[in-house]
């Protein structure tokens, strides 16, 4: 049966999406050949070329040409697309280095994303982000979990779950015996690789974060609720460290020099800074302390010394006591 009019022109569109772009454009009888060779029949070159004309003349399929020059017939490519090669290369990047998208959906995923692009420009987009496949979630509900939460948010309607960690033997177990968090969702928030749902809980009205991928037999209600306008995802995620919950508070600490972009990087420039000596600058932020800080402070050894909140000097004396004590007893087995 021949090709009718709109399945050819359905054939052009598909041949210089796929094939062509800006550095490989087909003159007429290129794409009549692969059309011929797709579809199995001769084409004649009118039903072609008053296709080409059309598409050139449409906004809803751009084809651009290069004119008749130096020899070379007119030539064809399709060169408008939604991502440009720097923006799939960041995209799949980011779909490689997700921690919660399991090793399959990311093959996947990106098999579809270089189907956006032209088979040439592909070969440029296949030396993959390498990522040890160890950091890759098995668990294939969390995409149907960050789904379900993102409508829940919109709707502001509740959602309810089981939440639960991994004990020494590398066993999943639920928190409180399987009892179900009934959640009043706020953000879902990508921190460190990792999706958090930032919500309130019903029953105390506390602001907790959970992350997604530890989460079981998550489901929406059809109960309503009315979000704090005072809240802002930026301010949480920016006083927490290692998304560790506790009270809020002022903290000062003191840094050696050298670790200015370090602090740069986890605070941005407004951060307030002054010198404190010549090798060393004080730092000043409202900061959630909890355990996190306490870990993120000692990561730094020396070269950072707490001086506010009382109650941080405490816990950092206490912790150093207990390393002090922990490698004398290594050292006097040896």
């Amino acid at each position: 049966m021949p090709l009718s009019n709109r399945k050819r022109l359905l054939m052009v569109m598909d041949v210089l999406r796929r094939e062509t772009d800006g550095d490989h454009p087909l003159m007429m009888r290129e794409l009549k050949r692969k059309m011929e060779d797709l579809s199995g029949e001769d084409l004649g070159e009118t039903g072609l070329r008053d296709d080409l004309k059309f598409l050139e003349q449409s906004d809803d399929f751009l084809v651009d040409t290069y004119l008749e020059t130096n020899g070379l017939a007119k030539q064809y490519f399709y060169d408008s697309r939604t991502f440009n090669l720097n923006e799939l290369r960041l995209l799949i990047d980011a779909v490689t280095s997700a921690r919660f998208i399991t090793k399959n959906e990311t093959s996947n995923m990106i098999d579809k994303l270089l189907k956006l692009t032209s088979i040439h420009q592909t070969n440029q987009l296949s030396n993959h982000l390498k990522i040890d496949d160890l950091v890759k979630s098995d668990n294939q509900q969390i995409k149907y979990f960050i789904f379900h939460i993102h409508q829940a948010i919109s709707a502001s309607k509740t959602i309810t779950f089981q939440y639960g960690r991994y004990n020494i033997e590398k066993k999943y177990f639920l928190s409180r015996d399987g009892a179900y968090y009934n959640i009043n969702p706020y953000e879902l928030i990508w921190n460190n690789d990792y999706y958090y749902l930032v919500g309130k809980k019903q029953d105390t009205g506390d602001l907790r974060h959970f992350r997604v991928d530890r989460m079981k037999n998550v489901s929406v209600t059809q109960e309503l609720f009315v979000r704090d306008p005072s809240f802002n995802p930026t301010d949480y995620v920016g006083k927490l460290f290692h998304m560790y919950s506790g009270d809020d508070e002022m903290v000062e600490i003191v840094f050696d020099n050298h670790l200015i972009n370090v602090i740069i990087d986890r605070f941005g420039t407004n951060v307030h800074i002054t010198s404190y000596s010549e090798t060393s600058f004080l730092l000043k932020t409202r900061a959630t302390v909890s355990e996190g800080l306490l870990r993120w402070v000692l990561t730094w050894g020396s070269d950072a010394k707490v001086l506010k909140p009382d109650s941080l000097v405490q816990k950092m004396q206490s912790e150093a006591k207990k390393m002090i004590v922990q490698y004398s007893k290594d050292s006097s087995t040896n």
